[in-house]
């Protein structure tokens, strides 16, 4: 026991050092008493507090193998934690693949809400693809009218080009009309203005396309005289005279046979011979050259 329990020793005091001899050799003896009391006291099991007996120290060779199997025993553990790692993903992943092949369940197990925002949803989807339909068929019908507006102007662009080339006289004609043939004048020869009075009169009578001989007449067109005959356009005019028309025979008629007209002059003043022909198919195959213009370009 320790030294807690041993009395202190009295004071030393200048006035009791003629006592200190006799005093000393009994209160050394109390003191060794006392501590062998104590001693013995400390010795004995009273029960109270458990006894715990200290373990001898292990030996080298079992401090190993404890280490060996503390440590098998946390493999042992990250082993059973993986596996249950794996177990859990595989139920997991199982659960999902139920979930995605599930399709008949998906509207039964939505809530109310869920069903009114799923409709709301699709509604608006919907009018978006109206919306986008529209205005595809609205680019559709744009198309198709610019199409056809482009095949309409090319239509026109083509009738156009017939018109300006048979008025022109670079396209061939045929239509109805009428044919007038002049003989040789037998009082006298017929001069350039008369066949030109017949030309003019053809024109204002309405025809379209004209051709004497093998002349196509234009706008370009001249009659003169030369000490063979009539020259028109360059080329040398023979009789009989052979005058075609394309436009209405009716009017084309009555103005070649109108009383005092060319026809009438031609008979009388020339003594040559009028006979006019009303056909439904005149053919005027004669054509004019393109001019060529040393100044002026054509529009396109």
């Amino acid at each position: 026991m320790s030294d807690e329990h041993t009395p202190p020793l009295p004071p030393r005091d200048e006035a009791d050092a003629g006592d200190r001899p006799a005093q000393e050799p009994d209160l050394i003896k109390k003191i060794v008493s006392q501590h062998n009391k104590d001693k013995v006291n400390d010795n004995t099991q009273t029960g109270a507090f458990p006894v715990v007996s200290k373990r001898k120290a292990k030996t080298k060779g079992k401090g190993k193998s404890k280490r060996l199997s503390t440590s098998s025993r946390s493999v042992k553990a990250r082993l059973g934690t993986g596996v249950l790692i794996a177990v859990l993903c595989a139920l997991l992943a199982y659960g999902y693949v139920i979930q995605i092949n599930n399709k008949d369940l998906t509207y039964e197990t939505m809530s109310e809400t869920e069903l009114t925002r799923l409709i709301s949803e699709s509604n608006t989807q919907v009018q978006r693809l109206e919306q986008r339909k529209a205005e595809l068929t609205r680019q559709l019908n744009s198309l198709e009218e610019a199409a056809d507006k482009e095949a309409q102007a090319a239509q026109i662009a083509k009738e156009n080009e017939e018109s300006s080339g048979i008025l022109s006289g670079r396209l061939p004609a045929h239509g109805k009309g009428i044919v007038v043939r002049i003989t040789q004048g037998t009082k006298a020869p017929i001069d350039a203005s008369t066949m030109f009075n017949l030309i003019e009169e053809l024109r204002n009578g309405g025809a379209e396309v004209i051709a004497i001989n093998d002349v196509r007449v234009v706008t370009s067109t001249y009659v003169s005289e030369s000490n063979n005959g009539l020259v028109c356009d360059d080329k040398l005019l023979e009789p009989p005279y052979v005058v075609k028309a394309i436009g209405d025979p009716s009017n084309l008629q009555n103005a070649v046979n109108l009383a005092g007209g060319v026809a009438s002059r031609l008979t009388v003043k020339y003594g040559a011979t009028v006979t006019t022909e009303v056909s439904d198919d005149v053919n005027i195959t004669q054509t004019q050259p393109v001019e060529r213009y040393k100044f002026a370009k054509i529009v396109e």
